[in-house]
């Protein structure tokens, strides 16, 4: 499915960030890989993802779960992985859906170390994200059909910072099954975590990936509910009209506010606001204090007056 392949990218890259900060703070750390209805091709990519930073692992002790159901073929295809990966890493491949990721994850003692999870098609019940914010620090990949927010579950659960991102599969083309229908309903996906640089870390991967043509993203949190393309350079427009949502909820706002609320509110990175930002001074949507001089974080941003232009 187009989407899983995005995700999977997503997964690598976070992983090839997650592990160097998971070894420079400790002396172990978790990933735990759980899927729910497929056939979780992404743990084969993660465990190449550590065999690339076996050089590092020496006096290190990573645990790798993978919990999944249904696939006869997982234990054969990690076990060929796991053959190449130094002594310092251990994986476990659990049968069962990730509703037994708590328990696994008690087993494992992956509290109070470094801890990343991946629950694909996992209901975010209040103990499979207990279990997933047991890690110091914890982060989380949470995948499921698109529906409900995930945000407010994850900030009871304890999150601090939380992303959402809708993946959108185009419709199939002509000649390829009925048309208009999909071969892929989407995924919502929210990261969680206690970490700016994860979280930072992780807006980064969701523009540079290299996925399949016809899946684009959806911001849950854009007013207008538009898809926007994968791309490095995000269209600012979209960023624009919630940024200008903001400022009519709040009132004036520093740069560095709005770089932040598009950070951690939205699927855009910090430098994505001030490009959007920009874009609305040009277009006088917005006024600035004070009027002239770099863009720095402490200029206040006010929307445009009732008689002044509009985005």
């Amino acid at each position: 499915m187009p989407t899983d392949a995005v995700l999977r990218e997503l997964l690598v890259r976070q992983l090839d960030a997650w592990l160097p900060a998971a070894l420079h703070r400790s002396r172990r750390a978790t990933l735990a890989l759980a899927y729910a209805g497929t056939d979780a091709g992404g743990a084969d990519a993660a465990l190449r993802v550590v065999g690339e930073h076996a050089d590092r692992l020496r006096g290190f002790r990573l645990t790798v779960l993978v919990l999944a159901a249904g696939d006869e073929t997982l234990p054969a295809r990690l076990g060929a992985v796991e053959a190449t990966l130094p002594a310092e890493v251990a994986v476990h491949v659990v049968p069962g859906d990730p509703a037994r990721l708590p328990v696994a994850l008690k087993a494992a003692g992956a509290a109070g170390a470094p801890l990343l999870t991946l629950a694909h098609g996992a209901a975010g019940t209040p103990a499979l994200l207990a279990a997933a914010r047991s890690g110091r620090p914890a982060d989380l990949l949470l995948a499921t059909a698109p529906g409900a927010p995930l945000r407010p579950a994850l900030d009871a659960a304890g999150f601090p910072l939380v992303a959402e991102v809708d993946l959108l599969a185009d419709p199939v083309p002509a000649g390829r099954g009925e048309a208009g229908s999909r071969d892929d309903a989407g995924l919502r996906l929210a990261f969680a975590t206690g970490s700016d640089r994860s979280l930072q870390a992780f807006k980064d991967a969701l523009w540079a990936v290299d996925g399949p043509a016809g899946v684009r993203y959806r911001d849950p949190a854009d007013p207008q509910g538009r898809a926007v393309d994968v791309a490095p350079e995000a269209d600012p427009g979209p960023l624009a009209r919630e940024l200008l949502a903001e400022l009519a909820r709040r009132g004036p706002r520093t740069v560095t506010e709005l770089r932040r609320f598009a950070l951690t509110t939205t699927l855009y990175r910090a430098a994505d606001a001030t490009r959007a930002l920009a874009d609305l001074l040009d277009a006088g949507a917005v006024a600035r204090d004070p009027e002239h001089g770099r863009l720095g974080g402490d200029v206040l941003i006010s929307a445009a007056g009732p008689g002044g232009p509009t985005a």
